[in-house]
């Protein structure tokens, strides 16, 4: 089976650029998970509010289906999700062993600067704060593979792209 490569970070980490990297390198399909969020959360946000987990269950069940799509088609692939929270990674990791989780850390001050420059996402800077506030970073047990946003973002891809050779034949 191959390998299924999850993105996560807060807004403005360089989940779609990185991730749209990664997957170009490792040959595999990639899909913005930004893209499966239903339209009345993109308003949600648009409009300076944070989703409840009510407001992104439909939108990590949406994101899991696609995961288990590759899984059943044996097809590699890289989904960007800001999976913030340990019970969002639940559903979308969860038991998947052939899943990879990847997290992109970085300082609050550089991601506060990227979202200022940034025009063209729903993602008002505003939000930034909350995302902070709600992220619990991958413990030990996911088996994540943690990565600093410091690095251009093809940096970034290798060493992904290398860790998770390491992973394979380790």
């Amino acid at each position: 089976m191959k390998t299924i490569v999850v993105v996560m970070g807060v807004s403005g980490s360089g989940k779609t650029t990185v991730a749209g990297l990664l997957a170009e390198r490792l040959g595999c399909a990639f899909q913005d998970g930004d893209d499966l969020h239903p339209p009345e959360n993109v308003a949600k946000m648009k409009s300076g509010t944070p989703l409840a987990d009510d407001d992104r269950l439909p939108w990590l069940q949406a994101i899991g289906r696609r995961i288990d799509a590759w899984r059943e088609k044996g097809e590699a692939g890289v989904v960007t999700c800001s999976a913030l929270k340990r019970a969002y990674r639940d559903i979308i990791v969860g038991d998947r062993r052939d899943v990879a989780l990847v997290y992109l850390k970085g300082p609050q001050a550089l991601i506060h600067g990227r979202l200022v420059a940034r025009t063209s996402h729903f993602m008002p800077v505003g939000l930034l704060d909350s995302q902070f506030a709600t992220l619990q970073e991958p413990a030990q047990d996911e088996r994540p593979i943690v990565v600093d946003i410091g690095p251009e973002p093809a940096r970034i891809a290798s060493e992904i792209v290398r860790r998770l050779a390491e992973r394979r034949s380790g």
